[in-house]
């Protein structure tokens, strides 16, 4: 079965995620200022690549080929992206001066959720050790 499986041509890595945002300069100031980084790349005048640690790439798209008949675009309401962070109260605090919509309290002392500049929920969480 190994075998089977190991034929594959698709990589068992994410390459990126996709966050639906309405208006992509705006979203890229936001996203650049939560997450502390600055000189992505602007592709096809609707997408944004955030600079990320790790292996996935964060992108933001204004997704034009997937609204709908009245241009409406939806967004994420589960939190289905997680940002990881070494200090979790900071990290809450951080948001809150910056008058981000906090959706949740800190919760079991792991994580909590927001919303971003489109609605889409996202989690903050504390890294794995």
């Amino acid at each position: 079965m190994d075998r089977e499986i190991n034929k594959s041509p698709i990589k068992n890595r994410i390459g990126g995620v996709f966050i639906p945002v309405r208006d992509l300069e705006k979203s890229k100031e936001w996203y650049n200022k939560m997450l502390g980084v600055k000189d992505g790349e602007v592709y096809f005048g609707h997408i944004y690549t955030v600079p990320m640690e790790g292996t996935a790439g964060l992108i933001l798209d204004t997704m034009p080929k997937w609204r709908d008949e009245h241009n409406h675009l939806a967004t994420y309401n589960v939190p289905s992206i997680q940002f990881v962070t070494d200090d979790l109260h900071a990290s809450y605090q951080f948001l809150k001066e910056h008058q981000v919509e906090l959706v949740t309290g800190i919760e079991d002392d792991f994580y909590f959720v927001l919303k971003d500049l489109d609605g889409n929920l996202l989690m903050i969480c504390k890294e794995h050790s």
